[in-house]
């Protein structure tokens, strides 16, 4: 099984996948996947599938196709079974680009190290204040079943982490590993749809709602179920 498994969910941006893509092949020294996690009602599926084809099989480039669910019901469709596969697991987005030479390699030998825990760089834009892009241990994901709280769809996933690695003590920021987010907010990109919709006031608003209640009411048993599950 690979050592790390990263879920790229993907909409509207065959480009940004093989930007990603390229960026990825240059710095990446572990035994990394990068899972696409594409929709079958994205318009530009064929454009996926064609980067697919110019990867020439490369095994660490892999195209999963699958109903819409959004960010965050995407990740918790495909992370117990990804979970189940890899000895860690991670996300970024189609617009984060890893710019550190063996930065793959150095979250690995930090999770190891940690044992059980999470592990982020810097994306230059939220630094050491919020992981926008993460790796975990797989074992979070097999004892809770999710990767971040049903019903989050979109925003505070990157809350959701940074809560969770701090209540396990169990969290590490690696500042000089960059993995730069090309992101509107930061005049990296362009506005597009995507980003409209995910970003809305409206949006916002109802995943705050969804983080917030989970922090509540939630996180505790999350850390219980983490701390008590079995490990060979």
């Amino acid at each position: 099984m690979p050592d790390l498994t990263i879920i790229v969910p993907t909409r509207g941006r065959p480009g940004n996948l093989w930007d990603l893509w390229c960026a990825f092949k240059e710095t990446s020294t572990g035994d990394t996947v990068l899972l696409a996690a594409v929709d079958d009602d994205d318009p530009f599926l064929l454009g996926y599938e064609q980067k697919l084809d110019w990867a020439d099989g490369d095994p660490r480039l892999q195209l999963q196709v699958g109903p819409r669910l959004r960010l965050g019901g995407t990740l918790n469709a495909f992370a117990p079974t990804v979970a189940a596969g890899s000895r860690h697991i991670g996300f970024l987005g189609d617009d984060h680009r890893p710019r550190t030479a063996g930065w793959d390699r150095l979250y690995i030998e930090a999770l190891e190290q940690l044992g059980t825990g999470v592990v982020y760089g810097n994306d230059l834009i939220q630094g050491e204040a919020l992981p926008t892009q993460v790796a975990m241990t797989s074992d979070i994901v097999l004892a809770t079943g999710y990767m971040v709280p049903p019903g989050l769809v979109h925003l505070y996933a990157d809350n959701v982490w940074l809560a969770l690695g701090q209540a396990l003590g169990a969290i590490r920021y690696l500042p000089d590993v960059i993995v730069e987010h090309m992101h509107p907010i930061a005049s990296k990109a362009l506005w597009d749809e995507g980003y409209a919709e995910a970003n809305s006031d409206e949006r916002s608003d109802a995943d705050r709602a969804v983080f917030e209640t989970w922090r509540a009411n939630d996180l505790d048993h999350w850390v219980q179920q983490i701390k008590e599950y079995p490990r060979g």
